[in-house]
């Protein structure tokens, strides 16, 4: 089971500011920040973000939802943040209740939010 993640970005200031908005609706916010590093999380901080002038992380993130509305705010919150459609929401073919959408965040990584509950 994982702890936490961290992304580096050379743009830490949108980055973060585009994860408060999109994961606001997950009930993400920020609980530890340093200059340049930032904690996110419902309970504890399990998603980290650091500045880092060496490059930007470059990854698949999904996060779980419990209802399908949180994945349409989800979506809907990324995309008026700077985050670039890569699949909007609705069900996949993973499986029978697989309820998705998919965003690029400003660095480029798949950010994807799942409800596996039935309608």
């Amino acid at each position: 089971m994982l702890d936490h993640i961290g992304l580096r970005t050379t743009q830490f200031d949108r980055l973060l500011t585009f994860y408060q908005a999109a994961l606001a609706p997950l009930g993400y916010t920020v609980m530890m920040q340093y200059p340049g590093v930032a904690g996110m999380g419902r309970e504890t901080p399990d998603l980290w973000l650091s500045a880092d002038d060496k490059g930007n992380s470059n990854i698949h993130l999904a996060f779980t939802a419990t209802e399908r509305a949180v994945v349409d705010a989800f979506h809907a919150a990324a995309l008026s943040n700077g985050g670039r459609d890569n699949g909007a929401p609705g069900l996949r073919d993973y499986t029978p209740t697989y309820y998705a959408a998919f965003v690029f965040d400003p660095d480029g990584n798949n950010i994807e939010v799942v409800c596996h509950a039935g309608a």
